[in-house]
């Protein structure tokens, strides 16, 4: 069985280093971005909170050693039901479905991603989870048939990230993948 080529500790270090720097960029992109276009909604914050949580689960999941990919996916889809039922209760405007939904989709993804390649031996195990995460990133395109949201672009962003996650996935482990498919739902 052949691995990927494992990522010394300082390559490790300096990879998460630059994709903090990175996030810390875009979080000030956006807020910069919210400022300038509609400063009376604060939904740069609730982005960057989003980010927040992402790299708090990367580096949990890091230095526990732990498989986070089934907790990923589960509080990826109790924060997308909770933001919608928040919106619901606030009169239902569709922000769950236009905004929050596909950044959730998009974190959980990345975050997902970040796991792959910090956890090099362990992509096997993330595989199935990203699978369900791929297949729950399906659910914005009913909400576009459906005409529940007015606004494409997060749910085709999210749906692309997914897509490409999966697929770089399925590339670093097609059989392996195949053989925890197999094993997992006994087929």
């Amino acid at each position: 069985m052949l691995y990927p080529k494992k990522l010394s500790s300082k390559k490790s270090n300096l990879l998460i280093k630059i994709l903090l720097g990175i996030s810390f960029v875009i979080a000030i992109v956006l807020t910069m971005i919210n400022q300038l276009t509609t400063p009376e909604i604060h939904w740069a914050a609730l982005v960057n909170s989003g980010m927040i949580y992402a790299w708090i689960t990367v580096i949990y999941s890091i230095n526990k050693r732990t498989n986070i990919a089934g907790h990923v996916m589960i509080q990826a889809i109790a924060i997308s039901l909770l933001t919608i039922y928040i919106d619901y209760n606030l009169g239902f405007s569709g922000w769950s479905l236009e905004i929050s939904i596909p950044i959730i989709i998009m974190i959980a993804n990345v975050t997902m991603l970040i796991l792959t390649i910090v956890s090099y031996r362990k992509y096997v195990r993330y595989a199935i989870y990203q699978l369900v995460i791929c297949i729950c990133s399906l659910i914005p395109i009913y909400f576009m048939f459906e005409n529940l949201i007015k606004n494409y672009i997060l749910s085709y962003i999210a749906i692309g990230i997914s897509v490409m996650n999966f697929i770089l996935t399925i590339i670093l482990s097609a059989r392996d993948v195949k053989e925890a498919v197999i094993r997992k739902f006994h087929m």
